[in-house]
């Protein structure tokens, strides 16, 4: 079985569309190259009763759990009190990030500032190299800024913690459109009931209308599942095989 993984994209002005949310592509793009399977993402605003209950529930359900957003020093930077909430801890101020902070900005220190050093408690502070905004850890949930540069940087710096077996995949790029080949797609399935197959249309193209792929974590099952196809279509079907 896949290592699982829940995504919470935290911020109201995602959902009010002042901000657009690359985040999850970026998650979801990264941990499926890792052999991550990632089976749910939420947006949720910046509440704290909201934001506890849905980290709570992800953490229940996935191996993995990723929040992006609300980790910073004004009023609805409200993550780290909503998982406080969620796991039924108290919110600490980290002596670590504090201190960073206080040698870094020396006088310019102040309490909304300091608000960037509140973790859980009981949290773990992960890619500490970074001065501020680390990541924060409690239990399977790993704590990220909303940030898109940050959050990319902090993610790399610990991504090879969430590694599984990976995905191989094949694409098959088909003449016909999704009406002539469905019946194939689901004979293929009965046959091969583990593979994750996929099938998008494309329009405006003169080469091919749909792109088929076809992953399983076996590369075996998976060249099987690739020649059953092939020849369950028409012989001037495939355009090309990536």
């Amino acid at each position: 079985m896949s290592k699982t993984a829940g995504i919470v994209i935290i911020g109201n002005e995602v959902l009010s569309g002042k901000t657009q949310d690359t985040n999850s592509y970026f998650l979801c793009t990264e941990l499926r190259q890792l052999g991550v399977e990632v089976q749910k993402i939420s947006t949720i605003q910046d509440d704290i009763e909201l934001i506890g209950l849905e980290v709570a529930a992800f953490s229940k359900r996935f191996d993995f759990v990723f929040t992006t957003g609300g980790v910073g020093p004004t009023h609805d930077d409200v993550t780290i009190d909503g998982i406080a909430h969620g796991f039924a801890v108290r919110v600490v101020r980290h002596p670590d990030i504090e201190k960073r902070m206080r040698q870094r900005l020396g006088g310019d220190v102040n309490e909304a500032r300091l608000r960037m050093a509140n973790v859980p408690e009981g949290a773990v502070l992960l890619a500490t190299e970074a001065l501020f905004a680390p990541v924060i850890n409690i239990d399977n949930v790993y704590v990220f800024p909303g940030i898109p540069k940050i959050l990319q940087e902090r993610f790399h710096d610990i991504k090879e913690r969430f590694r599984d077996a990976p995905y191989f995949l094949k694409s098959v790029f088909v003449r016909y459109g999704e009406g002539v080949i469905a019946s194939a797609l689901n004979d293929l399935l009965l046959k091969f009931p583990h593979l994750l197959l996929g099938s998008y249309p494309v329009l405006d193209l003169p080469d091919y209308k749909v792109k088929v792929t076809l992953e399983s974590k076996d590369s075996k099952y998976l060249e099987n599942a690739l020649q059953t196809f092939i020849a369950s279509l028409p012989k001037d079907a495939v355009h090309r095989i990536e």
